[in-house]
């Protein structure tokens, strides 16, 4: 017999096969795996990615047909859920996007923002142009001034700014004389001579107070006008939107001043005039001048306007 140390028995192929073959399938899996999961993340950026982030904005016109399609939009294009919080007095939607109850709002226009800015010492700041809406003065029973009785009641909205604005619809019809020719800040002692009787009421309250009788011709903002369903056959005055001098009566999107760069936000602003949402929107809004004004042209205009507000305030 040999003294060598016997050799140890050799491993049997089939098992080393065996092993290979499953170490193979691992490396397979993990691949495919992978490569999965780099098709699935690709698949799902294209799509706008993930889960849908809710995105909040104040109006005060939510029952208008053309959110609708706007919401559908941000959904399929952008991956946002859009809400909307509805506000019937134009007093609550900045303090609610000031105390981040809200994303966005739209609702208003530079000349009303600025107001706000500098009145509650906020800095809200506008992030797209949406159009510009002319102001009417309506009657049901007047067809043009000449009509209006003597010492007529007139309607206006009583918040600052709207204010000033009937006053110089007014004004252009010969119905009031303002001081100084009047400003984007008058107030209704301003009147120096009149032929009717301007009362202020919320704005909210314009279309009611006419269509109740209370008064024989009211200025109604347009969501209102639209809400109570007052025909443009009623329309006895009226401003042109048009106008380079309108300019500062565009209405925006508004974001808080940290907001201004959220490119989310900025999607949004921009999707309103997408053609599906522009279409549904002039069928409602046919008087409406639609403005596509950059965010930076916007905020230079609001410092200007803000600017005016502070002087006229003696701030």
């Amino acid at each position: 017999m040999s003294n060598a140390p016997a050799l140890p028995d050799k491993p049997k192929r089939r098992g080393l096969l065996v092993g290979v073959v499953a170490a193979v399938v691992v490396v397979v899996v993990v691949v495919a795996l992978v490569l999965g999961n780099r098709d699935d993340t690709t698949t799902t950026a294209a799509a706008g990615g993930g889960e849908a982030k809710t995105v909040k904005i104040g109006v005060a016109d939510a029952s208008l047909k053309y959110w609708t399609t706007y919401k559908e939009l941000a959904k399929s294009q952008l991956n946002v859920d859009v809400e909307l919080v509805n506000f019937s007095d134009y007093s609550q939607p900045n303090p609610a996007l000031s105390q981040d109850q809200l994303d966005l709002n739209q609702f208003q226009h530079i000349q009303y923002l600025a107001n706000y800015n500098v009145t509650s010492g906020d800095d809200l700041q506008p992030i797209g142009a949406t159009a510009v809406y002319p102001l009417p003065l309506y009657s049901l029973t007047a067809k043009s001034t000449g009509e209006l009785p003597a010492d007529a009641k007139v309607a206006i909205p009583n918040d600052a700014i709207n204010e000033a604005r009937g006053l110089l619809v007014l004004q252009s019809a010969g119905l009031v004389t303002l001081k100084n020719g009047g400003t984007a800040f008058s107030k209704v002692s301003d009147i120096e001579s009149a032929k009717v009787e301007v009362t202020t009421v919320a704005a909210d309250q314009t279309a009611s107070a006419l269509q109740s009788g209370s008064v024989v011709a009211a200025i109604v903002n347009n969501n209102y006008a639209t809400k109570a369903k007052l025909p443009t056959s009623d329309i006895i005055v009226k401003d042109d939107p048009s106008d380079p001098a309108a300019a500062p009566y565009v209405n925006i999107f508004t974001s808080r001043k940290a907001d201004t760069g959220n490119e989310t936000y900025l999607k949004l602003a921009q999707l309103w005039h997408d053609p599906a949402v522009q279409e549904v929107f002039l069928e409602e809004n046919p008087g409406a001048v639609v403005q596509d004004t950059s965010a930076a042209d916007l905020q230079k205009e609001l410092t200007e306007v803000e600017a005016d507000a502070k002087a006229a305030s003696g701030k």
